[in-house]
């Protein structure tokens, strides 16, 4: 089922089962910014991450000497137990609440909710983790929002780039064939607030920016201009990601990472793990202003 919002500007579309933003599409020029998940290249929008991002080494881990399983990205990417909790003219509300099921691959109580808003030509993903548990809970928390590039005839995947809000020196950290995160480091950003895309630009895999110091990151065509404009402040992390030679990219805000070649396979000393209290409350957000 799908949910959508509208205001004349921008019709936006929200997949109920994953939680899932699938259509941002421009009633001005009819533009559908959103990665269309064909499933022969990638079948996704945009993913929410939770209560993982990435991989974990052989698919599992620890917490108090027991064994768990969990599929990468997490629980709520494909996850049919999504409420729609609350709708108005700007914003949807959805809720995904922890069951008999998720205690035997996640062993905490939570609620997670996810309210998409619109104003103008911005979209707003503003995320809230509820612990209901007795004790702390562990968790990591991220987006990864695929975008059509090229958006427009006659433009190829070169003539695009990502343009940070200021200019960074950073390297990537490479992943290992199994998807977890290596020691190895690959030079990326030299005094520069520009990263050109190609079609090669993604052969070893996802990169991932540690030691940013921008929160905004562009989309530009250098024959149309700007696509659109992501900030995404309190993420540490930022993935960047396509399939080699695909027409999208994802622009990732994350609040974690994937395991570590190395890991202990504990969850409380996973690199990025957040904790929070029984019956606190975590918020995180990030939004998308779009130029039709």
């Amino acid at each position: 089922m799908k949910h959508t919002l509208s205001n004349g500007e921008l019709s936006v579309s929200i997949q109920q089962t994953g939680i899932e933003l699938c259509s941002v599409i421009s009633l001005i020029t009819g533009t559908e910014f959103m990665w269309q998940a064909d499933p022969d290249i990638w079948g996704s929008h945009a993913p929410v991450l939770f209560p993982i991002i990435g991989a974990l080494k052989n698919g599992e881990y620890s917490y108090k000497g027991d064994i768990y399983t969990l599929p990468k990205h997490g629980i709520v990417r494909r996850s049919d137990n999504v409420l729609l909790s609350e709708q108005t003219d700007e914003s949807l509300l959805f809720t995904h609440t922890w069951d008999s099921d998720s205690l035997k691959i996640y062993p905490f109580k939570f609620e997670f909710q996810t309210r998409y808003s619109l104003s103008g030509t911005t979209v707003s993903v503003d995320h809230t983790v509820n612990n209901h548990d007795a004790g702390p809970m562990y968790f990591s928390l991220g987006g990864h929002p695929a975008f059509n590039c090229p958006m427009h005839d006659g433009e190829e995947y070169s003539d695009h780039y990502l343009e940070f809000e200021h200019k960074e020196t950073d390297s990537t950290q490479l992943l290992d064939s199994d998807g977890l995160v290596s020691n190895e480091r690959r030079p990326m950003l030299d005094d520069s607030k520009i990263l050109l895309l190609h079609d090669h630009l993604f052969d070893d895999d996802a990169l991932i920016f540690k030691n940013l110091r921008s929160r905004k990151v562009s989309l530009v065509s250098e024959q149309s201009g700007r696509i659109l404009t992501l900030s995404y402040e309190g993420f540490p992390f930022l993935g960047v990601w396509a399939k080699p030679g695909a027409p999208f990219v994802c622009i990732e805000p994350w609040q974690g990472i994937a395991d570590a070649a190395a890991t202990t396979q504990e969850l409380t000393e996973k690199e990025g793990i957040i904790q929070l209290g029984s019956g606190e409350v975590h918020r995180a957000g990030y939004s998308i202003a779009f130029y039709p």
